[in-house]
């Protein structure tokens, strides 16, 4: 049975990364149709082509290697200007005259006045925003259903488990010596399912005032706990013990380098700092709460700059693929993974003996979390990207505006077959980088679970 979910997650996500890459391509289909844009092809995939139909002047299909998609616009390249130089071709304009002329063959006599580069520069960048865009719609849609409708695991004031023994919280074995003494909360006669009404006399809100009058309670301690409909009075004598620090707020705070940087342990998990507080013995359970608008922005406002930081990472992570791909190095939790390791984790978490809800929770956060990169990374100002054709329509606005205002000839269309070298090296990059995240997904996965 393990091993059916763990291939149905797997075919479940690798199906919504498509359809992700769909939603992106048919932002870019739309718009360019809206403004006159003559589209040959909209395809999900690269490579032979699996299946295709014809609608009107656009083929929609499938191909066989699902590393992405395109929408194929006619005129995505200007035709090149007069050249009056003299100077023999060398190799790299030759590079950009072939790029021109396989743009050109696409050209088919009624195309005159439907070419992409012949669109106002502010409708070109609308075409190319479209797909990130869609991406960004789509990522805050499941984030939505997510916090607000699911909602996120938070610490209430119900007690989960009382601990049976004193341990320093950055104890590495959590068996109970022979001569560890008794938890405080053991000791009180603390049950699991016990909800903490009071703490001290004091009534408690939620779990973090309950948290922190705990902390700051050392010694005898008067308990009000809710108890099968009925309120109990307890007493425990609260000590001092090595516990996880947290924030005014509740947050863990966790170790940083002299650098500032996070301290990571083996597996790339961040390693929660320590403080001597007092100390009950207990864990409280989360309870899925719905958050609110406000909280949901926040939250999706730190993931999109928390997206960025990992983009910006990136290129410090291609030794680490390259070690765990050939070299059997074990993978850290911070590692990127491709599509068949994120549709392998899918695989593996839909597997588990965990509540269907916390499942599928999981699964519309990775998915929503995928769509976020896909916007950022589009986003990037380098073709052959989408960012990088923004880039060009907005440098085309600041010359035409600047030849306008100084009473200049019109330079035209900005030329992105001169870009066309460093678009072949970006591709054969991220190809390479591609690969070699495959074989690591493949011989050297990323788990979540052990």
């Amino acid at each position: 049975m393990t091993a059916v979910l763990t291939i149905a997650g797997i075919v479940l996500f690798f199906l919504g990364l498509l359809f992700s890459i769909a939603w992106h391509e048919l932002g870019h289909l739309g718009t360019a149709k809206m403004f006159g844009i003559r589209c040959t092809q909209y395809m999900v995939g690269f490579g032979p082509t699996v299946w295709s139909r014809r609608i009107g002047d656009t083929e929609y299909g499938v191909k066989w290697v699902p590393l992405g998609g395109y929408v194929r616009m006619v005129g995505m390249i200007p035709p090149a200007a007069p050249d009056v130089s003299g100077r023999p071709m060398g190799r790299i304009r030759a590079m950009i005259e072939d790029a021109r002329e396989a743009s050109s063959v696409e050209v088919e006599p009624g195309d005159e006045d439907r070419q992409f580069y012949q669109r106002a520069p502010w409708k070109r960048i609308i075409v190319m925003f479209g797909g990130p865009a869609m991406n960004l719609v789509l990522a805050v849609g499941l984030f939505a259903v997510l916090l607000m409708g699911i909602g996120v695991p938070q610490p209430s004031t119900t007690v989960n488990a009382v601990s049976e023994c004193v341990i320093p919280a950055d104890a590495t074995d959590t068996a109970c010596p022979e001569d560890a003494p008794t938890t405080p909360a053991a000791a009180a006669g603390f049950r699991p399912g016990d909800v903490i009404v009071a703490v001290g006399g004091e009534r408690v809100a939620g779990w973090n005032d309950a948290n922190r009058l705990i902390r700051e309670s050392p010694g005898p301690t008067a308990f009000t706990v809710e108890r099968g409909g009925e309120e109990v009075e307890l007493e425990a004598d609260l000590i001092e013990n090595t516990v996880v620090a947290r924030d005014a707020d509740g947050e863990i705070r966790f170790k940083t380098g002299p650098d500032g940087e996070p301290l990571t342990d083996d597996q790339g998990y961040r390693i929660p700092d320590t403080e001597k507080a007092a100390f009950l013995g207990i864990t409280f359970q989360n309870e899925r709460t719905a958050l609110g608008p406000g909280e949901t922005a926040a939250f999706m406002g730190d993931t999109i700059v928390g997206v960025g930081e990992a983009l910006v990472a990136l290129p410090t992570k291609v030794d680490d693929v390259f070690r765990a791909a050939f070299l059997g190095e074990e993978r850290t939790m911070d590692s990127p993974v491709g599509i068949v390791g994120a549709s392998r984790i899918g695989g593996e978490v839909l597997s588990q003996p965990i509540p269907l809800v916390e499942r599928a929770s999981f699964l519309i956060n990775l998915l929503a979390g995928v769509n976020l990169f896909l916007f950022a990374f589009n986003m990037l100002p380098i073709l052959p990207l989408d960012g990088g054709h923004i880039l060009g329509a907005l440098w085309e606005s600041v010359r035409r505006a600047f030849a306008k205002v100084f009473k200049r000839p019109d330079p035209g269309p900005f030329d992105v077959a001169k870009l066309m070298p460093v678009a072949y090296v970006v591709v054969a990059c991220f190809l390479v980088f591609s690969a070699m995240l495959l074989i690591a997904d493949v011989v050297n996965p990323l788990r979540v679970t052990q």
